[in-house]
């Protein structure tokens, strides 16, 4: 199967501006992720998606650069809009969506969901972290029974997609304009796989991260 991997970027966002250029620990956010891609050798093809060119300077080797429409910048602009636009330029059978905004994701683990969809078994994955806990909406217990409360470590665990790598069939695409399908691989990550970020306090937590690493 060809592999295609996309990273879509835009250089203003409302929450934090500038963010995917911003310096983390010397280096800019979007190179973590770039460089963790790079390291998966079932990616075929490998592109940065952005609407400014000044992007090129931060590529490493071997990134391509594909200059997106400048109306895909729109903060309405949704994941279907801009992988439909994506993939009427660039083909493969199956495609890596990830996010500049997930540093800490390892190439084991984007090799694993690829491994996953490759096998025909799924036909998309996506990184989650398992919420094991009460959870109430409404008044209401969600996932427990309020007269019989069961161990925590007894919960029915739910997963919340992280936002960081999904992998999907160009099928998935073609047929539901979604990355994630019906049969879909979950891959757990832990706490540090996990960080996204969007605010400043993101920011300034995966900063404390990456220092912690380094003692």
């Amino acid at each position: 199967m060809k592999t295609v991997a996309i990273m879509p970027i835009k250089l203003e966002n409302a929450r934090l501006p500038g963010k995917n250029l911003k310096l983390l620990g010397g280096k800019s956010l979007l190179v973590y992720a770039l460089l963790e891609l790079l390291q998966v050798p079932e990616i075929d093809e490998l592109y940065v998606y952005c609407s400014n060119e000044i992007v090129r300077e931060y590529l490493p080797e071997r990134v391509e650069f594909l200059l997106r429409p400048a109306y895909l910048d729109s903060s309405e602009t949704n994941f279907t809009q801009i992988f439909e636009e994506f993939s009427s330029q660039v083909s493969g059978d199956c495609y890596v969506y990830m996010h500049a905004t997930a540093p800490f994701v390892r190439a084991s683990t984007i090799k694993e969901c690829i491994t996953a969809v490759h096998s025909g078994k799924y036909d998309s994955a996506f990184t989650a972290v398992r919420i094991q806990d009460y959870l109430w909406r409404d008044g209401v217990p969600l996932n427990f029974d309020a007269s019989n409360i069961p161990r925590s470590q007894d919960l029915e665990p739910i997963f919340r997609e992280t936002s960081g790598v999904y992998v999907f069939t160009a099928q998935v695409f073609a047929k539901l304009k979604r990355r994630v399908g019906v049969m879909p691989y979950i891959k757990e990550v832990p706490f540090r796989e996990s960080i996204d970020i969007n605010t400043i306090e993101d920011f300034r937590l995966a900063e404390l991260l990456l220092n912690a690493q380094k003692l």
